[in-house]
């Protein structure tokens, strides 16, 4: 058996724009500062509160107190809810379905929270996973290894056995630490190469992939996992 571990926001569905404008009005309206939606689109995989305390280290803030970590936090899950419309990216159900092969398993790994993920997917008409991996489950977020090793864990797989898609630099890192081979799909991100640190000259990073868009990795995905060697 092989399995592929994907990230969702940003790989499977495009929500990230509205995550990150969703942060940019909860610190408008409780810190009455502006934030660059680039640090969402950079911190992408971490923790909310994690992710909230960074953004004001960024911005040479005052440390926040919890409560207000707290409030920006449950405030940005309001407007997300508000705001969002967010849909599969092209193909992406027709590559799930692609992949729907004998010895492919398929596993979503996010940081957010088990009710959003099951209700994008839901949404989306993605339903066909084998695993769902979401912020509820784990310890820590990415860009520590265990989002994805919990995965391998579930599967009964070696990372030899595993491939991860990811569209962010702490995703990629969460692989690397993991061990998995990973491929990058870019889709409409505002980052650049060089925001996935060593991706084009680190050894350790040689054997990793960068696509356009998840549709153009289709092929490479389904040759990867449902044909043999």
């Amino acid at each position: 058996m092989k399995g592929i571990l994907f990230d969702m926001d940003g790989v499977l569905i495009d929500a990230m724009p509205f995550h990150a404008e969703a942060f940019q009005i909860a610190f408008r309206e409780l810190v009455k500062f502006e934030i660059d939606k680039r640090d969402v689109f950079l911190l992408e995989g971490m923790p909310g509160p994690l992710l909230i305390r960074e953004i004001f280290k960024r911005n040479n803030l005052r440390s926040p107190e919890e409560k207000l970590v707290e409030n920006i936090s449950t405030r940005k899950k309001e407007i997300f809810e508000e705001i969002q419309r967010a849909r599969a990216f092209p193909g992406v159900r027709e590559l799930i379905e692609s992949l729907n092969c004998e010895n492919c398993l398929k596993a979503v790994v996010s940081g957010a929270s088990r009710k959003e993920v099951e209700s994008l997917l839901e949404q989306n008409n993605l339903g066909k996973f084998d695993l769902i991996i979401s912020g509820d489950d784990l310890e820590e977020g990415k860009p520590s290894p265990e989002p994805f090793k919990t995965a391998l864990f579930n599967f009964k797989l070696k990372p030899s056995g595993a491939l991860v898609v990811e569209n962010s630099p702490l995703g990629v890192d969460s692989a690397v630490k993991a061990n998995i081979e990973c491929i990058i799909t870019l889709n409409n991100t505002p980052l650049e190469l060089s925001d996935f640190p060593g991706i084009l000259n680190d050894n350790d990073l040689a054997s990793k992939r960068i696509f356009e868009d998840t549709q153009s990795a289709g092929k490479f995905l389904i040759d990867w996992c449902c044909h043999d060697d």
